[in-house]
């Protein structure tokens, strides 16, 4: 499910962040949920082995935004409107009810009215579809140098092994969340003409990512899964959510 909330400035006509706003928004979110929900996901989450999935994603905002790339600023002219997405119906509730009874939310130094809040839920029914990423999709692997130190190499689409971990996060996602094995078969994904790449400043951490269009083929379980919490790794700091068209 996603919801897409529409904020209003309350104390100008502007909205005022850092470029790098990722985390602020992460933080709203955790604000607005449920506090044992909200702890339950922050520290805990869906586990399978060692990894851990929070089962939600964000976009970016999206409004009509000027940068102040001398102060490392970016500045929206009027509303901003945010989607956030999950499998989890727990989650989506709580975030409904939340924004609807605050109405008033803080982010960053900014006072916000929640003027609209819009509910869509898509349905994939088919083993191909075509998805537009809302927020750059971020596939990494840590590999080791000739010496021995560990780095972070980040895959483009056009890498075999982009697809790969996707569908691989995709079933790992799957057991977290249902507590049993995936459906069988590989999820794969590639790019529709070209992808942007974005590098993104998350808490002093470098991370790099891709929009575009994407077609995807699988299971249509997975994709569902994928469409609704998002792909690829860090989702709830801001990476990977996608739209179906």
């Amino acid at each position: 499910m996603k919801e897409i909330i529409t904020f209003y400035p309350i104390d100008s006509d502007k909205v005022v962040l850092p470029i790098q706003y990722n985390h602020m928004v992460q933080g709203m979110i955790y604000s607005i949920l449920d506090a044992e929900l909200a702890y339950f996901l922050h520290e805990k989450g869906f586990q399978n082995q060692k990894r851990t999935f929070k089962m939600f994603s964000f976009s970016r905002l999206k409004g009509s935004y000027t940068l102040d790339k001398k102060n490392d600023l970016i500045i929206f002219d009027g509303p901003v409107k945010l989607t956030i997405s999950s499998h989890y119906d727990e989650f989506s509730n709580s975030i409904g009810n939340g924004f609807l009874r605050c109405q008033r939310v803080r982010l960053g130094n900014n006072n916000l009215e929640v003027r609209e809040l819009a509910i869509e839920r898509e349905i994939v029914n088919s083993e191909e579809i075509r998805v537009y990423a809302l927020s750059p999709i971020s596939v990494y692997s840590t590999l080791l140098r000739k010496d021995g130190r560990k780095f972070t190499y980040f895959f483009n689409p056009k890498e075999e092994e982009f697809s790969k971990i996707i569908s691989n996060n995709l079933k790992n996602k799957y057991r977290a969340f249902y507590s049993k094995e995936p459906p069988e078969g590989e999820v794969k994904i590639k790019p529709i003409g070209l992808s942007k790449l974005a590098v993104v400043n998350y808490k002093e951490f470098i991370i790099k990512g891709y929009t575009g269009k994407f077609l995807m083929k699988g299971d249509s379980l997975l994709l569902q899964l994928g469409v609704d919490t998002g792909l690829g790794s860090k989702n709830s700091q801001g990476f990977g959510c996608v739209k179906l068209i």
